[in-house]
């Protein structure tokens, strides 16, 4: 079964999560608060982390920087936290989905079965039959090793998402070639989210900023106005 760590001070809203993720056949662990979700994931690692950024004894923030240094489960954040800056300093420090408070459960757990199957396999199912991503790619600014899911910038670590590591693995695996919108929107998020462009604009923007030299004018991660996006070599 998927364990899932919900991270949240609202009681009514964790009954409520709960109930909706044990039906569907998930483990579910709750902390009310940072040091809580801490302990309980050092001694029972989610596969999937549900996080609230209002805790009451530390920023959410600072809950999955501290994961992310040795977790590497899909980490939604569940938060009233609305503006687009908010948003982009979650993506930055870690997190695979921003899901903004009031929600829908149906979006929450669609999201939740995207993230998870996202970090099982880092979408090796979704691949073309005969396709494949070379094992590493090396450019005179970066090194990104697929397999062991290392990146380097300059000779310095680069942390990438599980959602970060997908997206490039798709373009890699047709590098030099378009992949448009719908298709990257598929594999990587699922056929549910083929609309939501604006999905790719935030984590391309996000790659360029970590891998780019100068991400307004990617040399690697290239855009086709209006279609969608390809791996240079």
């Amino acid at each position: 079964m998927t364990r899932v760590l919900v991270v949240e001070d609202e009681p009514q809203l964790v009954r409520a999560l709960e109930i909706n993720l044990r039906a569907r056949r998930y483990d579910v662990d709750a902390a009310p608060d940072g040091e809580t979700a801490l302990t309980l994931a050092a001694a029972n690692p989610p596969d999937a982390v549900l996080l609230d950024l209002g805790l009451p004894d530390m920023d959410g923030i600072d809950v999955m920087r501290t994961l992310r240094r040795w977790s590497r489960a899909p980490i939604l954040v569940v938060s009233a936290r609305s503006t687009s800056d908010e948003k982009v300093e979650a993506l930055d420090a870690g997190a695979d989905d921003y899901i903004t408070k009031p929600f829908s459960m149906d979006e929450l757990l669609a999201r939740l079965r995207a993230a998870t199957r996202r970090g099982d396999g880092a979408g090796a199912a979704a691949r073309e039959p005969g396709a494949a991503a070379p094992a590493r790619v090396s450019t005179p600014t970066f090194t990104l090793d697929l397999l062991a899911k290392k990146a380097t910038r300059d000779g310095e670590p680069v942390r990438l998402t599980p959602t970060e590591w997908h997206l490039l693995e798709v373009l890699i695996r047709h590098r030099g070639r378009l992949v448009t919108q719908r298709q990257l929107l598929q594999e990587v998020w699922g056929p549910t989210y083929r609309t939501q462009s604006n999905y790719l604009r935030v984590y391309m923007a996000q790659l360029r900023r970590k891998l780019e030299t100068d991400p307004s004018h990617p040399r690697y991660l290239v855009t086709a106005p209006g279609m969608g996006y390809r791996f240079e070599v």
